[in-house]
């Protein structure tokens, strides 16, 4: 071990898990005291049913670590005008950030993830929408409203899942249409004008057919000045709406359909890279060049998502067997452009730049003009309720799409640089998964898939400046790569039901990811390809009831081995953008979730998890910072590179936590109610390589939620604030050419109004 894995290992990481954990225990602990004291009257909490295993069942017997939020939890988390990465920390080990703002988000769940900023980059976290992977991560940010239940799966779920899941899986589940009234209304109004408004109406109208239209729509005014040019109020604003209609039909229970469409449309600034925000020395915001409200640029910054899909599902039961066909459709067009150096000018040859030192311009747009996802699920499954239960089914996969991407010259804003990119890509895999109930203490169970993916993709170089085409000349290309792969995954579990309400857990499950392609020939003439990553996981969990079903405690331990990992070089001294594969990458840890009502009136959920990650590969070097940076890797054998053997993986927080306390007090008049959340995360690296200034500083963040409930419980008034303690840190850096960041959300209040029938 070296030195600076020494120190990172002494740090006040124990107490910080001693804070975290004493309390959890505590409310626990607290429960179930309060049941010995033999107060009767206070409330079970319900039955979490899920389709984790595409089937309901209830979370307890599912031999998986699965945390599921419910609508009022999500209610809770998302007040305001937030896109998906207000899930972030909100699960124990799931962690979500982005550098293009509200339309494109990465996943990571145990660490395990994707840096990569390309349009065309796979994630190894898989996005489930009502049963359709949403595969391209432009397609991830589709906001989330009127949801019946968010479920996350960690770890490998390639056997019913499949493609591009050996981290897990974050899985939607949209309200569905039934035959009787059905709806809400809900406004808020806050911080910088900001208002989303949200409604769903649903109903049947006989003969087993029913509707239901979802329906969102949410703003906010600019509120970042551009002190270059004197403008104020010029960034940071946006309008977003989504909309999504159900038909359903059931004849009774022998044949199902569910038709859905659904689309987006958002028209907004682009995500705020801000130069030299941080303080070299030192991973802390540097106050002669940071303020959050405003931002020095002479490019343009602009965000336009259009996006529009659909799936039909056929269900069947025949005999003790049920036949679920599932076609799915998604399309997307992307146009983001940024100022990404962050500041005016450029500092060489002319001294006219800032703030800092720019020491060259960079405004970029990238845009996914052309863009269609077809799936194909078609499976059987047994209905009964024996001992013996079983899936089997075929998944296909199709998706064609575009890129464009241009450099800006940001003194006349003429392209001084344009590539493309194109790629088709096919997967196909047949899949199996049982249980079976040995005895009436004993459960086992087994899966397997195996998995065809290939791709085809060309990319080129159509222009270039003068001055660089002796090294890169223009035009360049078209560079063609055909990879593809062939893989066999599974998985093995075994429960052991101590008694009803305890069960202790094993599992032993394989993933693979197929080839990435990264071909953003902007400062290089080569696309790279990496091969493909599989991966080992092992987990043994308990999963509890305590206090009479008044208390719910789940508790796993992990490990997991990736071969050959996929990893994201970005930016350095070359400011490449490649993939390459490290001989292993390794994650072990912890996940627990606790609910507990604690009185009548208090309900509270906690979340914590724990996870530990290395880079296993003694020769793997990538080149270091492009801005003036404290490197603390030791120098590789190719000059000017550092080896990263031993790294944390980048966007990986060792502690995560959440804690959501719901208060409640009944009237005669009604209920008033006082909700509060905390999210923690603990310090991360933004790059592979280790330097002082890209490592991000642990984040906490509070909200807080007042309201009343009256008529019966129909309508909802409430006040609320998101980070109302107003943290503020960099979260995010390209390292290309100075000190780069961008910032949290700031502190927000607002106040609603809900009405449900």
């Amino acid at each position: 071990m070296t030195q600076k894995n020494l120190n990172r290992c002494i740090t006040t990481r124990s107490s910080w898990l001693s804070f975290i954990l004493i309390p959890a225990l505590a409310f626990s602990g607290q429960a179930l005291a309060q049941q010995t004291a033999g107060e009767e009257d206070l409330g079970l909490l319900e039955e979490v049913i899920v389709t984790a295993t595409k089937r309901a069942e209830n979370i307890q017997d599912i031999p998986v670590s699965i945390t599921a939020l419910s609508p009022d939890m999500i209610d809770q988390i998302s007040q305001g005008v937030p896109d998906i990465r207000f899930l972030s920390g909100r699960v124990a080990n799931l962690t979500i950030e982005s550098s293009f703002g509200r339309v494109f988000p990465r996943f990571y769940i145990r660490g395990y993830g994707n840096t990569d900023f390309d349009l065309n980059g796979s994630q190894p976290v898989s996005l489930v929408v009502d049963e359709v992977v949403q595969e391209n991560p432009i397609l991830k940010g589709f906001p989330i409203f009127d949801v019946e239940r968010i479920e996350v799966l960690r770890g490998p779920q390639g056997t019913l899942f499949g493609r591009n899941t050996p981290a897990g899986i974050v899985k939607i589940d949209s309200v569905k249409p039934i035959d009787v009234p059905d709806g809400y209304f809900k406004a808020s109004y806050g911080t910088y004008n900001a208002a989303r408004i949200e409604g769903a109406i649903g109903n049947g109208f006989g003969n087993g057919w029913s509707t239901r239209l979802s329906v969102l729509y949410m703003r906010q005014d600019d509120y970042v000045n551009n002190a270059y040019t004197g403008e104020e109020d010029a960034y940071e604003g946006f309008k977003e709406w989504a909309a999504r209609f159900q038909l359903a039909y059931d004849n009774g229970g022998k044949f199902r359909a569910l038709f859905n469409v659904h689309g987006r449309d958002v028209d907004g600034t682009a995500i705020l890279f801000r130069a030299n925000i941080i303080k070299q020395g030192t991973n802390r915001l540097n106050p002669d060049n940071y303020d959050r409200k405003t931002v020095w640029f002479d490019g343009q910054n602009e965000q336009d998502l259009s996006s529009a899909g659909g799936f039909l599902r056929l269900e069947w039961d025949i005999g003790d067997l049920t036949l679920t066909s599932i076609t799915g459709y998604e399309s997307v067009d992307l146009f983001s452009r940024g100022d990404i150096d962050g500041g005016f000018g450029a500092c060489v040859p002319t001294p006219v730049c800032g703030p800092g030192f720019i020491p060259f311009d960079a405004e970029t747009s990238d845009a996914m003009p052309d863009h269609e996802q077809w799936t194909q699920e078609i499976r059987l499954a047994s209905n009964n309720e024996g001992v013996f239960n079983w899936i089997a089914g075929f998944f296909y996969f199709d998706e064609d799409f575009s890129i464009e991407t241009v450099n800006y010259q940001s003194f006349d804003g003429e392209p001084n640089w344009r590539l493309g990119q194109s790629q088709q890509a096919q997967a196909y895999a047949f899949f199996g998964s049982a249980t079976w109930d040995v005895s009436e203490k004993w459960r086992l169970g087994a899966g397997i898939r195996y998995s065809h993916d290939e791709k085809d993709f060309v990319a080129a170089r159509s222009l270039s400046p003068g001055f660089f085409q002796g090294i890169w000349p223009s035009p360049f290309g078209p560079i063609v790569e055909n990879p593809d792969d062939s893989q066999t995954t599974w998985d093995l579990t075994a429960t052991y039901f101590m008694n009803d309400d305890i069960n202790w857990y094993a599992r032993v499950a394989t993933g693979f990811r197929a080839p990435s392609i990264q071909g953003r020939l902007l400062f290089g003439n080569t696309v790279s390809v990496a091969d493909s990553e599989t991966s080992t996981s092992y987990e043994g969990g308990v999963k509890m009831l305590l206090a009479g079903g008044k208390a719910r405690v789940n508790f796993n331990l992990f490990s997991y081995t990736v071969d050959d990992a996929q990893l994201t070089a970005v930016g350095g001294q070359f400011n490449f953008n490649q993939v390459i594969n490290a001989n292993k990458t390794k994650g072990k840890g912890f996940e627990l979730d606790m609910q507990a009502r604690i009185m009548n009136d208090l309900l509270i959920s906690y979340s914590l998890g724990y996870t530990d990650t290395e880079i296993d590969d003694p020769n793997l070097a990538v080149a270091p910072c492009g801005a003036p940076c404290t490197v603390l890797d030791p120098p590789g054998s190719v000059p000017g590179s550092v080896l990263i053997d031993g790294n944390p993986l980048p966007q990986s927080p060792k502690i995560t936590s959440s804690l959501i306390v719901d208060w409640t007090k009944v009237l005669d008049s009604g209920q008033i109610y006082a909700r509060g959340d905390w999210v923690y995360r603990d310090e991360i690296n933004f790059v592979l390589y280790e330097a002082v200034e890209y490592r991000g500083q642990s984040l906490s963040e509070i909200g807080l939620r007042l309201g009343y409930r009256f008529g019966e419980g129909n309508h909802d008034v409430s006040v609320f604030g998101r980070n109302i303690a107003g943290r503020t840190e960099n979260i995010y850096t390209i390292d290309f050419s100075n000190l780069l960041g961008v910032v949290n959300e700031p502190r927000t209040w607002g106040v609603e109004y809900a009405w449900r029938y």
